[in-house]
């Protein structure tokens, strides 16, 4: 029986084509005699030619043999030229191809045997029965000559056939050098013939992809790369790590350094991206490395390997400390005229619906400003300038009055609303939080220091002015203080590993004096600033942490949080954690599945692994007795496994509509988050109706997270469909103080940064995960699945992790100088080009736009001049431009 061929794999295509070419007649000479009349003139005479051949090779005489065995192989040869049909010599010695096979066997060892074992070959292609691989047996049998001479479709069959004998020889443990020397032509063959996917394919199912590096040249080499890295999401680990590994030192061959730089990222590698940066010489291109790293959000130190002059080090140093980011937002901002500071009432626009929410008593006001103040902070974050907290001095310290129309644990959300205002502005910041710092009032120093972790988040400094100012906060006797110093840590230095941070954090989470919210927050602090990282003493202590609690508090809401910590050290890095995740197996029954899965599910994410996605979705299948929480997280670990690529994301969504019918309660609440995160700012119409629908379910838990996904998928696109949705939400819970305070979280996130900011951890053509995002918008997820007691309770400031995910949705050209310029772009839906035949168009549906302009999910630019040659090949964010030395004006 032949092996089964496995789905997944991408050689199925050559047995396919080969499949649709054997058609065994019935009985052969019935139908001869029939076409008898029906051939042409031209037929007739080929006909006979080719019986009269197959006599005189079957002749005793060796010189008749040699010349009916040429001219047998011209005729085939000229007819194998084109594959429409199955060409006519091959039709007409079908009915020989026993008395040839027979003869063969017969033959005493010579050229002329190995000439007719070609010839025998190539009619095998229609003629051998599935499984038998004459094709390949004849083949090795014959002359060395050039395969290629046969025609593409015989080549092809070949390959087919080399990659089954080679797992059966596998299996056998038998040689495979003849097979080697074949698959070497074969990859030769394609690679001049535009096949490099199909070069690829043979390559994998032979596991030598190191031969392509001898193969590749400049013609080729983008086109195989670009196959090689879209194939590396379906492949099994760690198959698809030694797949991309190939592609960068092609890339690396050919001084493609932006791309090689990709990679590096994508495999986490930071000798590779060191590598990237020695190997190339021009300072302009590392600046655009430099925007390449600083985008991806990791911290990278560059040394004088890297760049030998200490002047360009620190320029370069800076960019990848993220400086430049603010000014470049808010250039786009002034290009794009949307400068003007905008109040929540602009973005409720209670005007337009229909009178009853409006008229009605003012609910709850301390919630209703506190929503004030988020949708406030969202929607100007960034701009430097609101209504609210940042009104000009000559009216008295207004921005005073606002934090004191917010109740006691209120005023922490609303002084740290000024941080995210001011947003990747440091030195404005941290000066206009400085006066609340001297405040007696608790929750406002809590607010402020919170406020300085996030003006600085995502943007290093030399001097580290969150460190300085929140270290002597960490340890005050007020816990609000403490975690509002460990939460603003968590969210400044996220990714950085900073290892003075561990010391000040890891003794709190041992402390037995210590509150558990104080505890949770600084794992969980922990676990962003090493996010990824799989630090062990990190893990020991959140594991100490985790065996420390009583049992009372295992049923706190919070205690969620040292999971979770757990999980974002491991985030990303597969087989890393499973030493960890054997570990929490002893922990309490309580916690012990919630751990299992999220330390899975953050383990795997981004990875696409259906293995563990089947895992998971038979977590959210158990129908189970008792409150469980642990399928929670499991029903988001559905999603952060399954959203790297478009293929696994529609599968995604679809087992979640399936999880939504049969679930139980506690499944269907986690539901619309996971939903939420596979199309986080990428508002697709299915999802956007389910979520629409979920928003008025009965159980007011299924209701609040639907509201705040419906805020996530249409997070910065300002969607209008999604906007009027909230609309008319608001009037619908007019009554319900907590949904409506949802809703307006939503038409916060929504509205964020007036339209120009992205949630979407995925950048660079979704190639690359940004960690620290994804660890954002997880958390933020992972404290929905409890909102009443976290959200909606006094921990709302929760909602400012967010911000490790916002960035930009721009793309900025820059000059040799790194001052803006303005290019003409165009900007469309992109197009998935891989293995595609020539140049095919890489947008559709394009406009022109000058830059800066915005990109929308799925959107791709490209320049619309030859004036200019971007230094990287995707065009997102800051894009340095260097002039064209060839481009004459027309």
């Amino acid at each position: 029986m032949a092996p089964v061929p496995d789905p997944n794999s991408v050689a199925g295509g050559a047995k396919r084509d080969e499949a649709t070419l054997k058609v065994p007649s019935k009985d052969p000479k019935k139908k001869d005699d029939k076409k008898e009349d029906d051939l042409s003139e031209e037929d007739l005479q080929l006909k006979q030619n080719l019986e009269l051949y197959v006599e005189r090779v079957q002749d005793p005489n060796p010189e008749l043999q040699k010349a009916a065995l040429e001219s047998m192989r011209q005729e085939i040869r000229d007819a194998t030229s084109s594959m429409t049909s199955v060409p006519k010599p091959l039709k007409f010695l079908r009915p020989h191809y026993g008395t040839l096979k027979e003869f063969h066997i017969k033959m005493a060892d010579s050229d002329l045997k190995k000439m007719l074992a070609d010839i025998l070959s190539v009619l095998a292609l229609t003629m051998s029965a599935e499984g038998e691989r004459e094709s390949l047996k004849y083949r090795l049998t014959g002359t060395e000559g050039d395969i290629g001479s046969w025609g593409h479709e015989y080549v092809r069959n070949l390959a087919g056939e080399i990659a089954e004998e080679y797992t059966m020889r596998q299996g056998e443990e038998s040689s495979i050098e003849d097979l080697m020397e074949l698959v070497r032509q074969i990859v030769s063959f394609h690679m001049k013939h535009n096949a490099e996917t199909e070069a690829v394919d043979l390559l994998m199912d032979v596991e030598d992809l190191d031969l392509l590096l001898e193969h590749v040249d400049s013609t080729n080499f983008r086109r195989t790369c670009n196959y090689l890295t879209s194939a590396a999401k379906y492949l099994p680990g760690p198959d698809d790590m030694l797949v991309l590994d190939i592609a960068y030192m092609i890339y690396m061959k050919f001084a493609e350094y932006p791309n090689a730089l990709q990679i590096a990222l994508f495999l986490d590698n930071m000798q590779y991206v060191k590598q990237v940066f020695t190997s190339c010489s021009d300072l302009l291109k590392k600046k655009q490395f430099c925007y390449m790293i600083a985008r991806h959000g990791i911290t990278f130190e560059l040394d004088q390997e890297m760049v030998a002059n200490n002047d360009d080090k620190d320029a370069l140093q800076d960019i990848v400390n993220n400086t430049k980011l603010g000014d470049g937002y808010l250039t786009l901002a002034r290009d794009i005229e949307v400068m003007e500071a905008k109040t929540p009432e602009d973005i409720y626009k209670a005007h337009l619906i229909d009178g009853r929410a409006s008229s009605g008593p003012s609910v709850d006001s301390a919630r209703q400003n506190l929503s004030a103040t988020f949708v406030n902070a969202f929607v100007n974050a960034g701009f430097g300038q609101d209504k609210l907290m940042t009104v000009p001095s000559d009216s008295t310290g207004s921005a005073g009055n606002w934090i004191f129309k917010n109740k006691d644990h209120g005023k922490i959300s609303a002084t740290a609303s000024l941080g995210m205002i001011h947003l990747w502005d440091v030195d404005t910041g941290l000066s206009q939080l400085d006066k609340y710092l001297q405040v007696s009032d608790n929750s406002i120093v809590a607010g402020a220091v919170l406020g300085i972790g996030i003006v600085n988040c995502g943007i290093k400094n030399d001097c580290d002015p969150a460190l300085a100012l929140l270290g002597d906060y960490i340890d005050k006797e007020d816990s609000s203080v403490r975690i509002g110093a460990i939460m603003g840590l968590g969210i400044a230095h996220a990714g950085s590993q900073n290892d003075e941070i561990r010391n000040r954090l890891s003794p709190i989470l041992n402390d037995a004096k210590a509150p558990l919210d104080v505890i949770a927050f600084a794992a969980l602090s922990l676990g962003m600033i090493y996010v990824g990282s799989c630090n062990e003493e990190v893990a020991q202590s959140i594991i100490f942490a985790l065996m420390d609690r009583s049992e009372a508090e295992l049923d706190e809401a919070l205690t969620r949080f040292l999971p979770l910590g757990l999980g974002l050290l491991y985030l990303g890095k597969q087989e890393s954690v499973e030493a960890t995740a054997e570990v929490s197996k002893t922990f309490n029954e309580k916690i012990r599945k919630y751990c299992d899965m999220t330390l899975l599910s953050c383990a795997y994410a981004g990875t696409g692994n259906v293995l563990k996605v089947q895992d998971l979705l038979a977590q959210c299948g158990e129908h189970l007795e008792k409150d469980d929480i642990h399928q929670g997280p499991a029903v988001i670990g559905l999603a952060m496994v399954a959203m790297s690529e478009e293929l696994g994301l529609d599968m995604g969504i679809r087992s979640l509509e399936r999880v939504l019918q049969y679930g139980e309660q506690n499944v269907r609440r986690a539901v619309p988050l996971a939903l939420g995160l596979l199309c986080i700012s990428n508002p697709k119409v299915t999802v956007m109706d389910t979520l629409s629908r979920l928003s008025h379910d009965t159980d007011s838990e299924v209701a609040t997270a639907a509201i705040i996904s419906l805020g996530l998928i249409g997070a910065g696109t300002n969607n209008a469909r999604i906007a009027g949705m909230l609309r008319n939400l608001s009037s619908y819970y007019y009554k319900d103080a907590s949904l409506l305070f949802c809703v307006r979280i939503a038409q916060g996130f929504v509205h964020m940064g007036k339209g120009l900011l992205t949630l979407s951890p995925f950048h660079s053509e979704r190639l690359l995960l940004s960690p620290t995002a994804l660890a954002g918008i997880v958390t933020l997820l992972h404290a929905c699945l409890d909102m009443r007691s976290i959200i909606l309770g006094k921990f709302h400031y929760v909602l400012y992790f967010i911000i490790l995910a916002m960035q930009p949705r721009m793309m900025l050209t820059v000059d040799e100088n790194l001052k803006p310029i303005s290019v003409p772009v165009r900007v469309g839906q992109a197009v998935d080009v891989v293995g595609q035949a020539g140049r095919p168009k890489t947008i559709t549906g394009f406009q022109t736009h000058s830059t800066p302009v915005l990109l929308a999910a799925g959107e791709r630019a490209e320049l619309a001049t030859e004036k200019y040659i971007p230094l990287s090949p995707i065009l997102e964010g800051f894009i340095i431009l260097k002039e064209n030395p060839d481009y004459r004006e027309e």
